[in-house]
């Protein structure tokens, strides 16, 4: 029967659209009446084929779920809201580290060339991670579709897809931030770090992503980390260790940046930029990957799931 499907469905254009209304069926049905701790069970077992043990994880991604399910305060949802955990940026660490913001609304019809800037910038939801649309050149976007796309993005509650629960009560809105260009039309680095009860313990940095992307990881004292953390295919991971990169120079205020913002949390990866010598303040992410990407070795997934207590206050 499933091999059949699977004809109906690569070989002739009916099958494929009758499918695709079952299977969208099927998915709205998951997404909005399955009961959260059911839905996090099955997501997990069938990205990683085995149960997920909520009563005594021990994996990092196993941890990861039980944060999803139990780990939920008012500061999750201010600092997963890309606009409004600039006032915990403010208060924890100073404005200073702040983009500067050009535009904030939440309709989506105020998305018009007058309201932006003539410099370059990058407009995006405040409540998903979609990663937004970068303008270098007002003159080369096609404004008129970006109404339409927003009125889209905002009617989207991320929280349905992978129950991170921190989305659920995000008021959505539009934000703008002046774009971190140098004269090269360069991006700067971009440094994920991961936090365990207010401790950087792994760096990550993602190299190349538009050509041939490859993701680092370090300790504080820029080792490279023997393990790969990313989705898997044919076998392998996507974005396995790349080249090797020379130590930034802002690594300690890094450091203690994100220390400072992570303090309050069990688990929290805070992105952070380093701009002509600089550090800005990127986001806030709680469930890396939701939790479901793949640590190999595995002896890794368990070695990280150790720096984190769930106990703890």
């Amino acid at each position: 029967m499933l091999k059949f499907a699977k004809y109906l469905y690569h070989k002739t254009a009916v099958g494929k659209y009758m499918i695709d209304i079952i299977l969208n069926v099927h998915r709205y049905y998951r997404i909005n009446f399955i009961e959260e701790k059911k839905f996090v069970k099955q997501k997990f077992k069938k990205r990683f084929k085995k149960e997920l043990d909520l009563e005594n994880p021990k994996s990092l991604n196993e941890k990861m779920q039980w944060l999803k399910l139990y780990d939920r305060t008012p500061l999750h949802t201010i600092c997963a809201d890309k606009f409004k955990v600039r006032d915990y940026v403010t208060e924890k660490i100073g404005p200073q580290y702040l983009i500067d913001l050009v535009f904030q609304s939440y309709n989506a019809n105020d998305v018009i060339p007058s309201n932006f800037p003539d410099f370059p910038f990058i407009i995006k939801a405040n409540h998903d991670s979609s990663g937004g649309i970068i303008v270098k050149n007002k003159d080369d976007i096609n404004w008129k579709s970006l109404p339409k796309h927003f009125k889209k993005l905002l009617r989207k509650n991320y929280y349905k897809s992978g129950k991170e629960w921190q989305y659920k009560n995000i008021e959505p809105c539009i934000i703008g931030e002046k774009l971190l260009i140098n004269t090269n039309g360069e991006l700067p680095m971009d440094y994920k770090i991961h936090c365990f009860h207010g401790k950087v313990e792994v760096i990550q940095v993602d190299i190349d992503r538009f050509t041939n992307h490859k993701r680092n990881f370090y300790d504080q004292s820029w080792n490279l980390l023997p393990f790969s953390w990313s989705l898997w295919k044919d076998g392998q991971p996507l974005w396995n260790t790349g080249r090797a990169l020379e130590k930034p120079k802002n690594l300690d205020e890094m450091i203690s940046v994100a220390e400072k913002l992570s303090e309050v949390f069990k688990y929290v990866r805070i992105d952070l930029y380093d701009f002509e010598n600089k550090i800005y303040f990127g986001e806030v992410t709680f469930h890396h990957g939701s939790g479901m990407e793949t640590i190999f070795p595995e002896e890794w997934n368990y070695k990280l799931g150790d720096l984190l207590n769930l106990k703890e206050v």
